[in-house]
Formats: C-alpha cells, sequence, structure tokens
C-alpha cells in the first residue's frame, strides 16, 4: 500500500465521528473493548465493527490478555495523515502571503530583497 492510499484510508475511517471518539479514547490509554463500548450508546457489534476500521486504517494497535482485546492509539498510523495536512498548511500560508503581497504590489523582487 502505497502512502497516498494509507492516507485515504485514515482518512475515510476518521470520517465517522464514533471513530474519531473512539480514537480519542484510546490515544493515551490501552482499552478492553468492552470499556470502550461502555462509552457509546450503541451496540458492542457496531463499537467492534469501528474498532476494525481504525485497525485496518493502521490507526489501532490490538493485543490480547487473555480472553480480553486491548486497542491503544497507534500514533505511526496518523504520520501520512499529518504531512498530509502539514503540506496543505504550508502551501495555504504560501498561497495567503503572496496574495498579501500582491494586493500590496509588492512584486517577488522586493520580498527578496527584503530576506536579503
Amino acid at each position: 500500500m502505497t502512502d497516498d492510499e494509507r492516507t485515504d484510508e485514515a482518512l475515510r475511517a476518521l470520517a465517522e465521528p464514533r471513530r474519531r471518539a473512539i480514537l480519542r479514547l484510546v490515544a493515551h490509554d490501552e482499552l478492553a473493548a468492552g470499556e470502550i463500548a461502555e462509552s457509546f450508546d450503541v451496540s458492542r457489534t457496531a463499537v467492534s465493527q469501528h474498532l476494525t476500521v481504525l485497525k485496518n486504517a493502521g490507526l489501532l494497535d490490538e493485543r490480547r490478555d487473555g480472553t480480553r482485546r486491548l486497542y491503544r492509539a497507534r500514533p505511526d498510523g496518523l504520520a501520512g495523515l499529518r504531512q498530509f495536512l502539514d503540506d496543505m498548511w504550508a502551501s495555504s500560508l504560501d498561497t495567503a502571503r503572496r496574495l498579501v503581497e500582491a494586493e500590496r504590489g509588492i512584486g517577488e523582487d522586493d520580498t527578496a530583497r527584503g530576506s536579503a
């Protein structure tokens, strides 16, 4: 799977509000599936399906402890998404800078002289 495909998968997984809420729950604590399910007013099966989507998107780690399944957020799973947003943010700032400079009549030559 390419980085773009992983980012697409993460975005699709995070598009659902309960999945984002689940990810917040396990961002700093490892929780059992039952503990996660107690936080929502949907069936345990529905929560299990959300956990599977998050896990398949690389956003959760799962480990077994006896009969329990424990979940924890996987920060590495968000790395591609973070890079995507950082790139978008940097590009937007550059566009905003050029628009303001154009509105004020500042050319790129003026900008280059100002930074030298």
